[in-house]
């Protein structure tokens, strides 16, 4: 009879294929951030030579597009060490399985990929993901936030004060307002150098969670 319906899969390793499928993701991800960051070279070079010709206007409005290129590669971080919390806590079902003998829902997955699902470069494969986490039983049914988060009404003055801060950087002081001792590091292209530390942010969200 198993000959004519076909040999169920293993959980276990559904488990793992999951698992790949994530570091394929991630790795989508990284990619996403170098193509960034070659674009932000071009734009900071562009921003340079405006300097140079005294044009106010178009450095400012280039500015505004490393803000947004910033912010994207934040929100890349965060959705990775989303991903790798997802990656730890199947390691984990594994590990309860052997004691169990069945996989158990879990609210932590549920949050991550309710997020995942919300990032553009990765949202078809976290659903299809998100599928195959539910027939294993890891998940609920998902439900969606419809409606958009309300930006803060300070949101226009952060923006000017950062489009500042970065023509202070990009230009050597030329033009821009120096920042203050003590600031975010999305202007801080040192922040940007090396990747975050995936494990930290992890137990970052886990704690927020709790």
């Amino acid at each position: 009879m198993m000959g004519l319906f076909g040999k169920k899969k293993d959980p276990k390793e559904q488990v793992r294929e999951l698992q790949r499928k994530m570091r394929q993701e991630m790795r989508t991800l990284d990619r996403q951030v170098y193509a960034i960051q070659r674009e932000e070279q071009k734009v900071t070079k562009e921003i340079k030579d405006a300097a140079k010709k005294g044009d106010r206007d178009v450095c400012v409005i280039l500015a505004k597009s490393l803000v947004q290129s910033r912010k994207a590669q934040s929100k890349i971080h965060v959705s990775k060490a989303q991903i790798n919390s997802v990656i730890m806590c199947m390691q984990e079902q594994l590990a309860t399985m052997r004691m169990a003998g069945s996989l158990q829902k879990s609210t932590q997955v549920m949050q991550s990929m309710q997020n995942l699902i919300k990032v553009p470069e990765i949202m078809k494969s976290m659903r299809e993901m998100s599928q195959e986490m539910m027939k294993l039983g890891i998940m609920e049914e998902m439900i969606e936030e419809t409606l958009e988060s309300v930006e803060p009404p300070d949101l226009e003055e952060k923006a000017e004060e950062e489009v500042e801060r970065i023509l202070w950087e990009v230009t050597a002081g030329e033009l821009g307002k120096a920042p203050q001792a003590v600031s975010d590091k999305l202007g801080d292209t040192s922040a940007r150098v090396e990747e975050p530390d995936l494990d930290a942010m992890t137990q970052r969200l886990a704690q927020l969670r709790d």
